[in-house]
């Protein structure tokens, strides 16, 4: 009989190495897939054995010639279906694949499911059912232009299922996968020394390690789906299982996984109990920033280091990687390393030279492992190697020195602890760097197309180590964010939410700032002084704040002991915010008002009137109140004469926008009544003084 057996893209060698280890001879390999010739009793035992497949199937027939409806049909109504089940059994077909005719899996899949029936009505008078969920035998199809082929499935649920896991660490891989890092890590060909994960996160890689090791089958006890096929002997299969028992080894392992989770290591306890390892791994506390030797004898160090889905922080992980790569040469001389990752970028600020390279595929993700042998030469070689890329990198620490030391004054009279201590200052250094008391965002703007990506990353490697180091702030506590253009519909998202929430300080107001979990913190620095203004002004007023974002306009003028202030902003989680402001201020009254509404649209229908306007808009947005979507350059005058009906008659608005180049319509303006004063560098604070385009800010009034 012929059968295919299914693999994750990377593991096709090791699986047809796999095959050919138990005598099992191998056909065709192809991507993801080995197919192999078995008898029944053969089959059946590498089902229970394999370390690499996730299912095997058996091959019914193979056609090359489906172009429609009818062609399936006719191929799946004459083959042999009584030899595999009869009408009183389920049934369930999968169908994968399509072609020029065929377009809808679905609808293939009914084809040949009726084509099944219809046979079974002929032969027996009699109509299997079908029932997807539990079904006793499942069909699959696979198309490939015109070339079908049928299955019958033969191993049942997925075999890289092993059973031992309940939960998973945070950046989890299969088992399958697991096995074949183990493989390739080299440490099978010599079990007696250590094996050390410092990243184990849930214990995968070691109980997997750990089961090869003792010869332990990977799916002794699964629910095979050839045990409900014609040709299964229950008394056969279960002296297999005996002999498959019997083959399996007891001999010490010296295995060890660390994690700086304590609630993820107990989780790793649990799975080894559960697959019956418990008493030959040993899981530790300890963070692997701060490795040290954990054996006297030189073994293999194996992990699934943590990348960008796993940890929020880019500056977290470039300081994890060079420490462990400068730990690595001072405590595991001699040791084979074997480190599985998605960032290249990443694996350079180790500093070590791998000797392989394999890839593969975890989930939806492109992983490398990467193996480098610490011997004295790699040690030697790289005991000297910089922590930074480029040595003209301390130019933008120099920079931010300086920079700091200007602002330093300033800061401490104003009591201002959120500011910008570098703007793009030198043309190669691309970002800004907001500081928040003990914190730090790095934004990076996108690279020109000229610059190579592998440059850029490097360069920003080295902005984040020295922002670390310059401005002495803990790496963990250093967000790392991308402003660019965004291509298509290609939005900026959190990868997983932090919540980590801190509190600045400026002109005796705070405010509760995030800098991990979105693009902006919640609190717009280059707009401080505009606020400043609204709180020297606010007494006795009644304040407007559209486009409010956090409220952090609506405070000061709430401190500066407005009358009443009402505050807009069309994102319920921004009003939350500024409700979550006011109350760090003690601010309490109850004409102080939080609305949630499209501005624009809020302005229609707008009362009242309002001595004190802050008007922010963005450049642009879409809204159901205009036509198109809203262009700040061509609708300010519209929005100024909808702002106007609500201003009191010595009233002011503080009309402020970010878009470069802005030009206010002096003339449209003098038609509706009103004067500016442009007061941009006005309200230009000292961190902001480098970058002058950064606002424009204009204060309006009746004419």
């Amino acid at each position: 009989m012929q059968f295919i057996a299914l693999t994750s893209i990377g593991i096709e060698n090791l699986l047809l190495e796999e095959l050919q280890s138990q005598g099992l001879e191998v056909v065709k390999q192809s991507v993801g897939s080995v197919r192999f010739t078995a008898d029944s009793l053969a089959v059946q035992k590498f089902c229970m054995t394999t370390r690499f497949a996730t299912r095997v199937m058996m091959l019914i027939d193979e056609h090359e010639n489906i172009n429609n409806k009818d062609d399936l049909y006719k191929f799946a109504r004459f083959q042999g279906w009584q030899e595999w089940f009869g009408p009183k059994q389920t049934f369930a077909v999968e169908f994968n694949g399509t072609n020029r005719e065929l377009k809808n899996t679905q609808f293939s899949g009914l084809v040949i499911k009726d084509a099944i029936v219809d046979y079974f009505q002929d032969l027996y008078e009699q109509r299997p059912s079908v029932d997807k969920q539990e079904a006793n035998v499942r069909v699959i199809a696979k198309l490939n232009k015109q070339k079908i082929a049928l299955y019958i499935d033969y191993s049942g649920p997925r075999l890289s299922d092993r059973g031992y896991r309940t939960k998973q660490g945070r950046a989890p891989i299969r088992e399958n996968l697991a096995a074949a890092l183990v493989q390739r890590s080299g440490w099978l060909s010599d079990t007696s020394k250590p094996l050390f994960d410092p990243c184990c996160g849930s214990g995968t890689l070691l109980i997997e390690a750990a089961s090869m090791a003792l010869n332990i089958p990977a799916n002794l006890n699964k629910d095979f789906a050839f045990k409900r096929l014609p040709g299964f002997r229950d008394a056969k299969f279960k002296e297999l299982k005996t002999e498959l028992k019997q083959a399996q080894l007891d001999k010490p392992l010296w295995i060890i996984g660390q994690d700086i989770d304590a609630q993820v290591l107990e989780t790793a306890r649990g799975n080894a109990k559960r697959a019956g390892l418990e008493q030959y791994i040993r899981f530790n506390d300890g963070d692997a920033s701060q490795l040290t030797c954990v054996a006297k004898r030189p073994g293999t160090l194996l992990s699934n280091l943590p990348y960008g889905e796993r940890l929020g922080s880019m500056a977290e992980l470039i300081n994890l990687y060079r420490g462990m790569g400068d730990r690595f040469k001072k405590h595991y001389k001699d040791w084979s390393l074997a480190l599985l990752g998605t960032d290249e970028a990443l694996f350079k600020t180790l500093k070590l030279s791998s000797k392989k390279r394999y890839k593969f595929k975890n989930g939806p993700l492109d992983v490398s492992l990467y193996l480098y042998d610490m011997d004295e030469r790699q040690v030697a070689q790289n005991e000297q190697a910089g922590a930074l890329h480029f040595e003209q990198s301390r130019a933008f620490a120099n920079r931010v020195k300086k920079n700091k030391q200007a602002l330093k004054s300033w800061l401490k009279k104003e009591q201002v602890e959120a500011y910008r201590v570098y703007d793009a200052d030198i043309p190669e250094y691309n970002v800004a760097v907001d500081v928040y008391g003990e914190s730090a965002v790095v934004f990076e703007y996108a690279a020109p197309k000229e610059i190579d990506e592998l440059v850029a990353n490097k360069r920003l490697q080295d902005v984040i180590t020295l922002t670390a180091e310059t401005l002495d702030i803990d790496p963990s506590n250093i967000a790392v964010k991308v402003r660019k253009k965004q291509k298509g519909q290609e939005q900026y998202n959190a990868l997983s939410k932090q919540n980590r929430v801190q509190v600045v300080e400026e002109f005796g107001a705070k405010f509760k700032v995030n800098l991990f979990d979105y693009l902006d913190t919640g609190l717009f620095l280059d707009h401080r002084l505009a606020r400043r203004y609204i709180q020297q002004n606010a007494k006795n007023k009644r304040v407007l704040n559209l486009f409010a974002y956090t409220g952090s306009a609506s405070v000061h003028a709430a401190l500066g002991g407005a009358k009443a202030v009402t505050t807009v902003d069309m994102s319920k989680t921004y009003l939350k915010w500024a409700e979550e402001n006011f109350a760090l201020n003690e601010l309490r009254n109850p004409r102080f008002r939080f609305e949630q509404a499209d501005c624009l649209k809020w302005l229609e229908h707008a009362q009242g009137q309002y001595d004190l306007i802050f008007l922010d808009p963005p450049t642009f947005s879409n809204s159901k109140r205009m036509k198109e979507v809203f262009d700040v350059q061509r609708d300010h005058i519209q929005l100024l004469e909808w702002v106007k009906k609500i201003l009191s008659p010595g009233g002011t608005l503080l009309f402020s926008n970010n878009k470069r180049g802005f030009k206010m319509d002096e003339i449209g303006l003098m038609g509706l009544g009103l004067k500016a004063e442009n007061v941009s560098d006005q309200t230009l604070s000292p961190d902001f003084k480098r970058n002058k385009q950064i606002h424009n800010s204009w204060l309006i009034t009746h004419g």
